[in-house]
């Protein structure tokens, strides 16, 4: 996996440029990218059952059906 890298350039006066770097922690892209996906997959789950609760209360069966087969992903465990 590439490093994400910023790089900043202070220019002073009298001389040359210096450029500085700062890298982002391991950790903190981590967190940040398991936060994200707990996220997304609480939207999705609650997406998907909002749509089963739908289609039972219209009673049709066909969109009950794939609803509650893409909701098996969520549940596998």
């Amino acid at each position: 996996m590439k490093k994400q890298k910023i790089v900043f350039q202070f220019y002073r006066y009298n001389g040359k440029r210096i450029k500085a770097k700062r890298e982002i922690t391991f950790e903190l892209r981590l967190s940040s990218r398991l936060l994200l996906d707990e996220i997304c997959f609480n939207y999705n789950k609650a997406l998907i059952e909002e749509q089963i609760n739908r289609s039972i209360d219209e009673g049709n069966k066909d969109d009950f059906f794939k609803w509650s087969k893409a909701y098996k992903t969520f549940i596998w465990e």
